[in-house]
């Protein structure tokens, strides 16, 4: 039973390990959205890629001082409950929490290769406690103080792959701090038409104990780490022409990093993370880093007169300082296409698209093809054109 139920729960992992959920203010927008993504590899075979996740936010929940954000997987939930305006007219506060199964999988990759015998199941559960400080409550575009504090509890298992001979980290306890600066925002929907962000970011995570696991003990979770970034981001549409662009640069380093708490890049699911580290062509968490700098940038164009559909080209590259044992020289870059589909209403985006990885590591050679489709159904659109409508 165990080996049919990982070997289908392989597949849909990565849906629930989303820090899509980890906003970084309170969302002032109503909103109830259906979000579907899926990366597959044809070169090689790599972790599955996909996210399916129901958003939910309410502004006014119950009172109008108080928010409810929810995402919403098949077994895992994250969420936060606001209080706005709570400890001043510009501080509000939140309780986050989250939990379920299969949201702390993780996946050994190493040189473009896929170790299934050394990845493993977790699934964890966490609460913490946050604050947002408007710090110029007199301008137009906000920029504000956030720090979050709280506590996370994984559990580590092993897969239908996993080696007999592996051991398998301990379960463990972390307590972690983030405290950033952010100017602006960008909205938690599929290619947004409007978004500007500029933001700061550090965070400390401790761990109750280090430990060595693998085979032999050949690896090492350590006690704490340390990680810091910074995001530059734009998204902007001409909405009566129809073409839109992005561009954003992400750069962050560490110390102490372990597999645990390395960045990871690759893959294309832009809504898997709030900064997400996408490499067209990829594997999902193909690279390991403890220092990186990456550029992401995209133009999408009219296919017809209606704006309906629309082609899209983006490319990705990035810079790195590998974890110790996942080393890579150069730096690794991607680029793909979409085709992309909206009605008239706005109340849903499908995408059928494309990605190759022009140095990633396979087994005859360097390059990677890939395909996706991603997919937002948006339950409001139809209540805000309406509203629209009768103006």
């Amino acid at each position: 039973m165990k080996k049919g139920i990982g070997r289908a729960l392989l597949i849909v992992a990565s849906l629930f390990g989303l820090a899509f959920g980890a906003q970084a203010q309170l969302d002032p927008m109503k909103r109830s959205m259906l979000h579907l993504g899926y990366d597959q590899a044809f070169s090689g075979q790599g972790p599955q890629a996909a996210y399916a996740f129901y958003y939910y936010n309410d502004p006014d929940f119950l009172t109008t001082n108080k928010t409810l954000r929810l995402v919403v997987a098949p077994v895992y939930l994250d969420g936060e409950l606001g209080f706005k305006q709570l400890l001043s007219p510009n501080t509000d506060v939140g309780i986050g929490f989250s939990g379920g199964g299969f949201s702390d999988n993780f996946y050994e990759v190493r040189q473009g290769h896929y170790y299934k015998e050394e990845s493993f199941e977790g699934h964890g559960a966490g609460l913490s406690l946050n604050a947002y400080q408007r710090l110029n409550p007199s301008q137009d575009i906000p920029l504000s103080l956030i720090v979050r504090g709280g506590f996370r509890y994984s559990i580590f298992g092993e897969s239908d792959r996993t080696a007999g001979n592996f051991d398998v980290p301990s379960d463990h306890k972390v307590l972690f701090l983030r405290t950033g600066l952010r100017f602006a925002g960008k909205e938690p929907v599929l290619y947004p038409q409007l978004g500007l962000e500029i933001s700061v970011w550090y965070e400390r995570q401790n761990r109750f104990d280090s430990e060595s696991y693998g085979f032999a003990q050949d690896r090492q979770m350590q006690a704490n780490a340390d990680l810091y970034w910074a995001y530059a981001g734009v998204n902007y549409a001409w909405t009566n022409i129809g073409h839109q662009v992005s561009f954003a640069v992400t750069a962050g380093g560490s110390e102490n990093a372990d597999r645990f708490s390395a960045w990871r890049l690759g893959s294309v699911l832009p809504l898997g993370a709030e900064y997400p580290l996408s490499l067209p062509g990829y594997y999902y968490q193909e690279l390991s880093a403890v220092r990186f700098v990456h550029l992401h940038s995209s133009y999408m164009i009219p296919l017809d007169a209606s704006l309906r559909w629309q082609f899209r080209l983006e490319a990705a590259t990035a810079g790195l300082d590998h974890l110790p044992g996942f080393q890579q020289s150069g730096w690794q870059t991607g680029a793909g296409a979409g085709l992309s589909y909206m009605p008239k209403s706005q109340s849903f985006r499908a995408v059928l698209r494309y990605g190759y990885g022009f140095n990633a590591r396979r087994t005859q050679g360097e390059g990677s093809h890939s395909v996706g489709i991603l997919f937002q159904y948006d339950f409001e659109a139809r209540k805000r054109a309406a509203a629209q409508d009768g103006k």
